[in-house]
């Protein structure tokens, strides 16, 4: 699975380089775009829940959250290059990048592509699904299973999902398009706060992983939301006084600790909410259900609120509270896993005795 999602996200990634224009093939250009995008999004949301199993499943006890953290520290280090190409590539002459430059990022893409394919395809299973499969068979329907199974669990990941994600698309996207926008920033200036917040996530996520395999996953992922619905207003004013300074702090700030946070042990806590069987499935449907919810509008609620505000980031700030305080109400529900047993096949059920949102404690 981890190969053939990568050949379907690096495949359709680089065929986008190869698309004939609007004036070559008319309508068929951006419809071709448009099923190169989801060929794209189905091979990512499955291909993110594979890896980080995987990961979890091949740690040593005791640091399942930091080796779980690989999977969402190669997202942010893959959108600071992103940004970096895209500097690179909006440095050139505005009619050559319109002409061809602008494939440029897409076809190179072909490099990672190749790069993972010798990777994955030299990983084993895990010991922790082949004791699974030699046990039992597998389930016919796993992502209806967990969700039957494990009701509140499933319900925790899509309420834990909505501010990671949101904010995950809100500030590098939403965020450097009000910059340049709505404050008229020097995209150089914007661009920069986010490739500087995409490394301090990086950071950030290492360090919140590892506490969270001292103290619990609960405690961390709370902070994290609740810290991102303080510093709301606080971002948007740094970011108001047009400093290049304070830009680039605000971004570092709440990326490297409020989303560090939280994205730090989501990997890990979200893996552990299911049991072998159920995993990959209840992982995979959860996160990105929560994902379509939260993340995919998020820009676009946001860019809305603005407009409705001439240009006011104040309604902006009460949806980040508000969905910030969401998913820490979520998490408070769940149930502590960083101690459980990750090759217990009934974790799904025994949580799925408790009400869905009855919160339990460790």
């Amino acid at each position: 699975m981890l190969v053939a999602t990568l050949l379907l996200v690096g495949g359709s990634t680089f065929l986008i380089g190869l698309l004939p224009t609007y004036s070559q093939v008319g309508i068929w250009a951006p419809v071709m775009l448009l099923g190169l995008r989801l060929l794209q999004g189905f091979g990512a949301g499955a291909e993110y829940g594979g890896a980080v199993v995987m990961a979890v499943e091949f740690a040593p006890d005791g640091k399942r959250g930091l080796y779980g953290a690989f999977a969402p520290m190669g997202t942010q280090v893959g959108n600071a290059l992103a940004g970096g190409v895209f500097l690179v590539v909006g440095a050139m002459a505005k009619d050559e990048m319109l002409a061809w430059g602008w494939r440029i990022p897409f076809l190179i893409s072909l490099l990672l592509l190749i790069l993972g394919v010798y990777i994955r395809a030299k990983v084993s299973e895990t010991p922790v699904f082949q004791e699974a499969r030699a046990k039992r068979p597998p389930l016919r329907l796993p992502a209806l299973e967990a969700v039957r199974r494990n009701p509140r669990n499933f319900l925790v990941v899509v309420g834990a999902r909505l501010a990671e994600n949101a904010l995950g698309y809100l500030y590098p996207v939403f965020g450097v398009s009000y910059l340049i926008g709505t404050l008229r920033v020097p995209r150089e200036v914007a661009v920069s706060g986010m490739i500087a917040g995409s490394i301090a996530l990086v950071g950030g996520l290492l360090f919140f992983a590892w506490l969270s395999d001292r103290i619990g996953r609960r405690p961390v992922y709370m902070f994290g939301a609740l810290f991102s619905a303080a510093i709301a207003f606080p971002f948007f004013l740094m970011v108001g006084t047009r400093d290049p300074v304070l830009i680039v702090l605000a971004f570092v700030i709440e990326m490297g600790i409020g989303s560090g946070a939280m994205f730090g042990p989501q990997a890990v806590y979200f893996a552990e909410l299911f049991g072998p069987r159920l995993r990959y499935s209840g992982f995979a449907f959860a996160r990105e259900l929560g994902s379509i919810i939260a993340g995919g509008p998020a820009p676009l609620i946001a860019s809305s609120l603005v407009a409705w505000m001439a240009g006011a980031p104040w309604g902006v700030c009460v949806y980040v509270v508000a969905i910030s305080l969401v998913t820490a109400f979520a998490v408070w529900c769940g149930p502590e896993t960083y101690k459980t047993d990750i090759r217990a096949d009934d974790i799904q059920d025994r949580e799925s005795e408790t009400p869905v949102f009855s919160p339990r404690h460790p």
